[in-house]
């Protein structure tokens, strides 16, 4: 089993994929971003401020692909655009929806790297469960995606997509009519609309991967989502989960600022470090200590504690008593989730009875603390936590660069 070491397993920054056709995909781009690319394809200064704004409402409040569809551009300068750049969206390679009603996605990047997204509707809200890198490098024991290695972290795009995409399976863009905008217009609005009722309320960084180990890409893909004129999801109903990246997490507040959920899964020192490796890098009293200092933290903006309940490891009555101990130590305005155990091929741990669940709850909940159980959903397509694992594998500059001449040469 793989040991987080003493340097931090962050990937190397990488390049966004690059097209066959040369052209240049806007999606993840900010519109600083794209008013840059804009400039360095000859647009002169005014000209590539007032589009890249107009660009960006479009991509991302409307939900366009096609330039044409963008009417208060001028005509001639729509196939401009489409000689230079591209609004992509990730591949679907698979997508299965659960008997109770939830829906996975295997999607795909350009470069074949697979990865999954999942989404949970319910009756007062729909949650999407968004990965923020191909596999993960934490290897938490409980966890499917934890037998995966670390291939590569997602991009701004490939993470904004996902949102994107759901939003185009869920048929959940803007109706109504955009108004015009004068081209010599530059502060002006670009257009008024109201979006009707959504499905998808809420967002939460809980798919394959560690957020924190992709912080740049996950935060510049986040406020895109937050963006008033891009996505506008409220920070209140986005939340990143991380597995104790202790040195990260007071950043995360800071430069992201959502809700934050912490998996804890554990109490004592030998129970966490079996299951939450990270645990021998970041120990539940430097875990804590980082919670309670984390910016915004309140009553009114709780930290949830994700607790897996593992049968006769992590369920016993001590344990329950001691998490409502560690919590009123550190004075943390918080709530637990307690997540029966999704099995999956190969688990070496069994789900805890529901007997020992509700009790388990009962004690927690009797503390003042809330504590509830989390029902499975998609157990079925394996969609539920802790269930997402994808085939793709770690493979080397040379098998890429070789895997890269060979899709060029098939495009002829």
């Amino acid at each position: 089993m793989q040991i987080p070491g003493h340097i931090d397993p962050v990937v190397t920054p990488r390049a966004i994929t690059q097209r066959a056709d040369g052209r240049i995909d806007l999606l993840g781009l900010n519109h600083l971003q794209i008013r840059q690319l804009f400039e360095e394809s000859q647009l002169d200064e005014k000209a590539a401020k007032l589009r890249s704004k107009q660009v960006f409402h479009w991509i991302y409040h409307r939900g366009v692909t096609d330039f044409e569809a963008m009417t208060d551009i001028a005509k001639t300068m729509r196939p401009w655009l489409a000689d230079r750049f591209v609004i992509g969206r990730p591949e679907v390679v698979e997508a299965q929806v659960s008997t109770d009603g939830t829906r996975k996605w295997l999607l795909r990047t350009d470069d074949a790297q697979d990865y999954e997204m999942v989404f949970i509707p319910d009756a007062d809200r729909g949650t999407l469960c968004i990965s923020s890198q191909v596999g993960c490098t934490l290897n938490c024991r409980f966890c499917h995606t934890g037998t995966m290695r670390l291939v590569r972290n997602l991009t701004p795009g490939e993470i904004v997509g996902q949102v994107m995409l759901a939003r185009d399976a869920l048929g959940e863009w803007p109706k109504g009519n955009m108004a015009s905008v004068a081209d010599d217009d530059e502060d002006d609005d670009v257009g008024h609309y109201t979006a009707d009722g959504r499905m998808l309320t809420n967002i939460v960084l809980m798919g394959m991967g560690e957020p924190l180990y992709n912080f740049d890409n996950v935060r510049d893909a986040m406020k895109i989502v937050m963006h008033g004129d891009g996505l506008g999801l409220s920070r209140r109903r986005i939340t990143l989960s991380t597995s104790g990246v202790v040195p990260m997490m007071a950043r995360a507040g800071e430069e992201i600022n959502v809700n934050l959920a912490v998996s804890l899964h554990a109490v004592t020192k030998e129970i966490r470090d079996e299951i939450v490796p990270i645990n021998r890098k970041y120990g539940i009293d430097e875990l804590l200590r980082a919670c309670a200092e984390y910016p915004g933290v309140s009553n009114a903006r709780r930290i949830t504690f994700e607790y897996v309940m593992l049968k006769d490891k992590n369920d016993s009555d001590e344990d329950a008593h001691e998490l409502v101990n560690l919590i009123r130590q550190y004075k943390l305005p918080a709530k637990v989730n307690l997540i029966p155990f999704n099995p999956w091929p190969g688990a070496i741990y069994e789900c805890s009875d529901p007997e020992r669940i509700k009790r388990f709850s009962s004690i927690i909940f009797e503390a003042g603390i809330s504590a509830p159980v989390r029902t499975p959903r998609g157990r079925d397509i394996m969609a539920a936590c802790g269930q997402l694992k994808s085939s793709s594998e770690k493979k080397s500059r040379a098998e890429l660069d070789r895997l890269a001449e060979e899709k060029q040469a098939a495009l002829g």
